[in-house]
């Protein structure tokens, strides 16, 4: 048997808080959100490689491993782990007396099916590298590779996936997932109260949770896709916490007494993909015109108003900080050599590109005036952001699609999601990028690897595959009443997390 190191152990210094007082039955924290709520969002299982579903997963449920403040792979449902010498075996060690909001006891079977259940972001990679997960006993999990793999614990145990997340196997096999969207049942810190759809959700403290009992005693998350509205909301008090207020509407934030902007940096980056350039008779094909896409947008500009500075530019997909991120030569705004671009292509007077995909929170009306003032001639078309994502996966969106990402990682589950052939995002792929990719998630020498992960980066901007944009700051509004909103404490997180630790001022 391969002898067990413990350089991957971590026991928690989380377990063993003592418990705050729970607040008054009147206690009720109010959030104004940007996005659509909406049932895929509270399942684990078919998290799309964005951040959006860990608002909601954070408070109904839990996982194995997960960011939280101070350590970005904090022991939670297990007190710890190991991996075996030859890098082919992971075991968790659950925490013992973890029950479901249901009363379930929370065991190593619960941990097997939900793995086996996943079926999001990651789950073609993680399946294709592990050949077996074990219940060991009722408070052991094993994981068995095919072979060392360096990302198993980032792909597993961040939010890069939501494979480590643990959903109860005998509640799910008596609902059915449909059953179980409709009214889920977890191990986190909120338990699940109502859902009207697409309106509100409303959460109630889960007092076992067995890091510590919340301190607010209900949560109500509204769906508000205006953002002035949402604004509104936050002064008149309706709402305690406003996401996503940019640009005029929050330098207004910034100046009404008694509210304030927190702006926060999470693992955010925003493009544009050619989803045609695969197809020898669409304009995209021509890097030509994919290259004019990119010099036509000027970056900055969109940076200081949207964000009011607190943004980054951006010249590749994979966010800066990011381990084995490479650092592309930024596109310059240079308007005239776009237009020279596109007539060398064959288009003097420009083309109709058709239509500009995105959801609904972040249309790129900008990009769009940005790319009419060279000839590229092109419509908006925003959808609802849980619609919008699956027709993204199903590949079902043509032209342009601007698409963004906060998910967790690295540079290879990004690349993994939106790059390679097949990803979940990927509406195309090149033969020795797909290649590289293999290569790299077998290297064991962090050098070497980096070094091919940089490889593919330079051919993605070689070629001009996407049109970087920006990385966003994500601005969001405080009322008077929040003690503790949670706003950066989870390093990378635009939300505020975890649910557990916020406070309300003592009236």
């Amino acid at each position: 048997m391969a002898r067990w190191v413990s350089a991957l152990v971590l026991v928690s210094t989380l377990g063993g808080a003592p418990a705050a007082a729970t607040a008054g039955p009147d206690a009720q924290m109010t959030w104004a959100v940007h996005v659509s709520l909406a049932p895929t969002w509270f399942d684990p299982a078919e998290t799309p490689g964005v951040i959006t579903p860990f608002m909601f997963l954070y408070a109904l449920h839990d996982a194995l491993v997960k960011p939280m403040p101070g350590n970005p792979m904090a022991p939670s449902l297990a007190e710890s782990w190991s991996a075996s010498r030859d890098g082919l075996t992971y075991e968790f060690a659950l925490r013992k007396g973890v029950r479901f909001h249901n009363g379930d006891l929370l065991t190593a079977d619960d941990v097997k099916f939900s793995f086996e259940r996943y079926r999001g972001a990651g789950a073609s990679t993680l399946k294709a590298r592990v050949v077996s997960v074990e219940a060991v006993d009722a408070s052991r999990v094993r994981f068995r590779l095919r072979q060392p793999w360096p990302d198993f614990m980032t792909f597993y145990g961040t939010p890069a996936t939501g494979a480590a997340w643990v959903v109860p196997r005998k509640y799910v096999e008596r609902v059915g997932d449909d059953g179980f969207k409709k009214a889920p049942v977890g191990a986190g810190p909120y338990r699940f109260v109502s859902f009207t759809p697409g309106v509100e959700l409303v959460l109630e403290a889960f007092e076992q949770y067995w890091r510590k009992t919340p301190s607010v005693k209900r949560l109500v998350l509204k769906a508000v896709p205006d953002e002035a509205t949402r604004l509104a909301m936050l002064k008149r008090g309706e709402a305690d916490i406003a996401y996503s207020i940019r640009s005029a509407l929050a330098e207004e934030l910034q100046r009404t007494p008694g509210l304030t902007l927190k702006p926060t940096s999470p693992t955010f980056t925003e493009w544009l993909v050619f989803t045609e350039q695969w197809e020898p008779k669409s304009p995209w094909a021509d890097r030509r015109v994919r290259l004019a896409v990119n010099l036509a947008v000027d970056r900055k500009s969109i940076s200081d108003a949207e964000y009011l500075g607190f943004a980054k530019i951006s010249s590749g997909i994979i966010p800066r900080d990011f381990e084995f991120s490479w650092a592309a030569p930024p596109y310059p705004y240079d308007p005239a050599t776009a237009r020279q671009l596109l007539a060398e292509a064959g288009y003097p007077r420009g083309f109709d590109a058709g239509d500009v995909f995105s959801d609904n929170v972040y249309v790129p009306e900008a990009i769009v005036n940005y790319l009419q003032a060279v000839g590229i001639r092109a419509r908006l078309r925003p959808l609802e952001r849980a619609a919008f994502y699956k027709a993204d996966q199903e590949k079902k969106l043509r032209g342009l699609v601007r698409v963004g990402s906060a998910a967790f990682g690295n540079a290879a589950t990004r690349i993994e999601a939106f790059v390679v052939s097949g990803g979940i995002r990927a509406y195309g792929g090149y033969p020795d990028i797909d290649g590289l990719y293999r290569e790299q998630a077998g290297e064991l020498d962090p050098k070497k690897r980096e070094a091919i992960l940089h490889r593919i980066q330079q051919l993605m901007h070689e070629r001009v595959m996407f049109a970087p944009i920006i990385e966003p700051a994500f601005l969001s509004g405080q009322g008077p009443r929040v003690g503790e909103s949670g706003f950066g404490r989870i390093v990378g997180a635009p939300y505020s997390l975890p649910y557990e630790d916020l406070t309300l001022r003592a009236r």
